[in-house]
């Protein structure tokens, strides 16, 4: 079984210095590949609630699962929580019934990935569109513990891209982020911004973590085929109390 950090260590990390500004240039990757989201069903998958917050104003409704293995915290900080507690390969959503997933410190510390991604497939619309972000098996936050990113099976861009068109997506986006070193040291922290810019402006291959986004692939003749529609078939699947419509968008 893989070892992923607890939903503790995980709020540890985010209130700190160095995980607000990981969260913030992350976040920056994410917005520029969902600009805008007027009026769609948002999921957050894993721990995403640091990055949920740049749709909410503008979403139906944004909601996030934790695994159980992790535990849950509540979210938004003020009001209704918007977190349940969940298995990660049984989420409690209808078929098709969310139109944008984010997945974040989920895929590379799950048990299986194919059979969560499936389950990602599942709960998708047929236009729906998914951003993974994981840590890049290549740069240095997949080598320190002491960080999200450095526990569970880090990617390169080619696995992640072949794992996603294995459980039928089809891959669109790819943005890199965290060049900066993970490092709470003042200078680090005073320069982040131009080591992330000169990262990305001149093509460094050690970026600390893949964003890549991924539509729901769906084949009109032969629905049948796909993995994620055979799983589906197994139980009907309903959304939590007052959360989620079951209707398509």
């Amino acid at each position: 079984m893989t070892m992923r950090p607890d939903v503790i260590d995980l709020a540890h990390f985010y209130a700190n210095h160095l995980g607000k500004v990981a969260s913030r240039v992350i976040r920056r990757r994410v917005r520029a590949v969902w600009p805008q989201l007027d009026g769609l069903r948002v999921l957050g998958i894993g721990y995403a609630t640091p990055y949920l917050g740049l749709f909410r104003e503008e979403t139906e409704r944004t909601l996030a699962v934790m695994p159980a293995s992790q535990g849950v915290n509540h979210w938004p900080r003020e009001g209704a929580n918007l977190v349940a507690l969940t298995e990660e390969f049984d989420l409690p959503f209808a078929d098709s019934s969310i139109d944008r997933v984010l997945l974040v410190h989920g895929l590379e510390t799950a048990d299986q990935a194919e059979p969560l991604l499936e389950e990602i497939w599942r709960i998708l619309t047929p236009p729906g569109r998914l951003i993974v972000v994981v840590p890049h098996r290549r740069g240095l936050w997949a080598r320190f513990e002491r960080t999200p990113f450095g526990h569970g099976r880090p990617y390169s861009q080619p696995q992640i891209m072949r794992l996603l068109r294995e459980t039928e997506f089809s891959p669109s986006v790819v943005e890199t982020a965290l060049y900066i070193p993970p490092s709470s040291w003042r200078i680090v922290m005073r320069v982040n911004r131009l080591l992330e810019k000169l990262g990305r402006r001149w093509g460094l291959g050690f970026p600390g973590v893949l964003v890549v986004e991924a539509g729901k692939l769906i084949y009109a003749a032969t629905p049948e085929r796909t993995p994620a529609m055979r799983r589906s078939r197994r139980r009907a699947t309903h959304p939590l109390p007052g959360s989620v419509s079951t209707r398509n968008k």
